[in-house]
């Protein structure tokens, strides 16, 4: 859990996970899913559905996630050629990015993850 003691603008969490499931990274629903939990792991609130969108060519392609929350914003991108995911996690209220981290690891189950977590405020 982040350090409450100070207080920021933002808390955000980036992964970059590489070969994960290629059933998960291209399953809409999967991804679907993975995002309304993720909103309920980490103590969240839905602004709204998931939008996951297909698009791109060649080995570019795969869906785009953005789930806004009332507090910010869930994003991430899915390369359907590689398995690759992007995630970015952002929002003004803390929340515990161990509980993110796992649970994306249990939707996607990466081969490699590289995370950075950081405070933002201008």
């Amino acid at each position: 859990m982040t350090d409450q003691t100070e207080q920021f603008w933002g808390y955000h969490l980036t992964i970059n996970a590489g070969d994960c499931s290629r059933a998960a990274v291209t399953d809409a629903v999967h991804i679907a899913d993975f995002a309304r939990a993720l909103v309920k792991a980490i103590d969240m609130v839905a602004y709204g559905e998931p939008q996951i969108v297909h698009f791109g060519d060649d080995n570019k392609a795969g869906y785009t996630l953005i789930q806004l929350i009332e507090t910010s914003n869930i994003a991430a991108h899915f390369c359907d050629s590689t398995g690759d995911i992007y995630l970015d996690v952002f929002s003004c209220r803390p929340y515990d990015i161990e509980v993110a981290k796992d649970l994306f690891c249990e939707y996607f189950k990466p081969a490699r993850l590289n995370s950075n977590f950081f405070t933002r405020q201008a």
